[in-house]
């Protein structure tokens, strides 16, 4: 049985001749366009500026060379590869009334060998076809990913967030501890509040102090430290803050209930309910996706040298 949110394949039925079917492949630079115009022979690929406008332009340039055989175009359908630049052209193009699809990243397959040749024109190739064949309602070619508003983006701002200052809290804490433990200081524990103070008295096994520009540096990471710690707090309070001023907009009502099980704190009630629930799941494609795709590639290279 077909879930609603099945995102493996489309349900909608797919009339080429009728369809206006079109890759992007994204960069900073530039994004080439790729289509495939009823009636018309060539396949068309254009390279242009990431301007939004300029595509939307490309693609009432090739309806109308459908329109010129005698081809009424119903359907325009866009897909892009999921990556840096999140959902923002897919809510902009649908707003002006293209069909637009989010193509995850991982679920594309791609050849393992080490030296494999990898240009944007054989990745829109390969774009083309596997969106051709999800289109089409079979299964294995791609998954896309759920497009989020604007609003659901930016509700996980605080928690993505949160997620990068504790890891530099964990890098600081660790640095600390490293350029202690070369001095051969161990058991201090710089990560207590009162641990700028008690900094003087540490001695190393030689009974000296810590050296100067040591001592500076570990006092920097400590006040860097009480920043990072300063920012968590603000955080964790305006989600408070948002919780009790509006306990049932939204996913709140999700999120306090969550909160209420033994052992799950509002932080994790949250990223469950913005992350992990069945409509969101898909949306943490750009950042998961392109971590796994790197992981998938360095896999694939350590096999090949294995078989070297």
């Amino acid at each position: 049985m077909s879930q609603v949110d099945d995102l493996s394949r489309s349900l909608a039925a797919f009339d080429q001749n009728t369809t206006l079917t079109v890759v992007v492949e994204l960069s900073e630079a530039s994004w080439l366009v790729a289509g495939l115009v009823p009636a018309v022979d060539r396949q068309p690929l254009k390279k242009q500026e990431p301007d939004p406008r300029a595509l939307l332009r490309l693609l009432e340039r090739w309806r109308a060379e459908a329109t010129k055989t005698g081809r009424m175009i119903e359907r325009i359908v866009l897909a892009f590869e999921a990556g840096r630049d999140g959902f923002w052209l897919a809510r902009w193009l649908r707003a002006r009334g293209i069909e637009v699809y989010v193509i995850h990243s991982t679920s594309v397959a791609v050849s393992r060998e080490h030296r494999r040749a990898k240009t944007d024109r054989l990745d829109t190739g390969m774009l083309m076809r596997v969106f051709l064949g999800w289109l089409r309602g079979e299964r294995g070619h791609c998954r896309m990913v759920a497009i989020p508003t604007l609003e659901e983006e930016d509700a996980k701002r605080p928690s993505r967030e949160r997620e990068s200052l504790v890891g530099e809290r964990t890098r600081i804490i660790n640095r600390m501890k490293s350029a202690l433990a070369r001095l051969g200081i161990r058991g201090f524990k710089p990560a207590l509040r009162k641990a700028p103070q008690r900094l003087e008295a540490l001695r190393t096994p030689e009974d000296r102090p810590i050296p100067p520009n040591m001592l500076d540096e570990v006092r920097r990471d400590m006040i860097r430290l009480a920043v990072v710690r300063e920012q968590i707090d603000a955080i964790e309070r305006a989600r408070l803050v948002r919780l009790e001023q509006a306990p049932a907009s939204g996913s709140h009502p999700m999120v306090r209930l969550l909160a209420r099980v033994i052992g799950v704190g509002i932080e994790t009630a949250d990223m469950l309910v913005r992350r992990c629930s069945p409509g969101n799941f898909e949306t943490d494609g750009p950042w998961r996706a392109m971590s796994a795709s790197r992981a998938r590639r360095t896999r694939a290279a350590r096999g090949d040298e294995r078989r070297g």
